[in-house]
């Protein structure tokens, strides 16, 4: 399979209090190919939220590189790597982090609106989308309205309405309990599976873990291929 985004030799550190450096990553690399699912595992601390951020444009690295599609993070300027979070890049994070002011209708049609999609087309795709996670009843109610799992149902929806390359997931179904984050985890994967989106899933629940195509390890700031259930921290 030709990789859809390939990550070499990644470098993440931070100022330390003694005006040293913390070397948060270290030299990871890795390959995601389209329609894969790949789990991200380690200690707390380990890093791993953070390389969901790099992958997510959402922080700069400190060396190596991120490619997306041929196109390296680094080429690109503060707009193009806004657009490619926009267009490209969708997101799940372990609390859902939807706009309180807004329906869970409008707060799945925000990508699109921000992409430049019409009301009505936007309006459209978004009741499609979360009538595929179970709240077509629910599209009117504000965030405050909906459980834990309808909130993490319509965060799932959010981040698939505009069908992103990858979706990047952080925790997300950490802020649940068993029954819903099976539910959540469903949804996820069975709208990737059919939308032929790439998944990056960083997490500490095994049984999540375990269902990715891939587990890779984080650890000492670079990742290693799990193959063992054992190994899984």
């Amino acid at each position: 399979m030709n990789a859809l985004l390939a990550v070499q030799a990644l470098r993440k550190r931070y100022p330390s209090g003694d005006a040293g450096f913390l070397d948060v990553l270290t030299g990871a690399d890795m390959t995601l190919a389209r329609g894969e699912v790949v789990a991200i595992v380690g200690a707390s601390g380990s890093g791993k939220s953070t390389f969901l951020h790099l992958l997510g444009a959402l922080d700069r690295t400190s060396g190596g590189e991120i490619v997306l599609d041929g196109v390296a993070y680094s080429t690109l300027g503060p707009d193009a790597l806004a657009a490619l979070r926009c267009r490209r890049l969708g997101y799940v994070f372990q609390f859902h982090h939807l706009l309180r002011e807004f329906s869970a209708l409008e707060n799945v049609m925000m990508p699109l609106r921000i992409a430049g999609w019409t009301d009505a087309k936007a309006r459209s795709r978004a009741e499609q989308l979360l009538a595929e996670v179970g709240l077509a009843g629910r599209m009117t109610h504000r965030p405050a309205a909906l459980s834990g799992g309808e909130q993490q149902r319509c965060a799932v929806a959010r981040a698939l309405v505009h069908d992103p390359d990858i979706v990047l997931a952080d925790e997300p179904t950490g802020n649940l309990d068993h029954a819903n984050g099976a539910v959540v985890a469903d949804l996820l994967f069975r709208l990737a599976r059919e939308l032929e989106t790439a998944v990056v899933i960083v997490t500490h629940n095994r049984q999540l873990a375990l269902r990715a195509d891939r587990v890779l390890l984080l650890d000492q700031g670079r990742l290693q291929p799990v193959t063992e259930v054992e190994a899984l921290p």
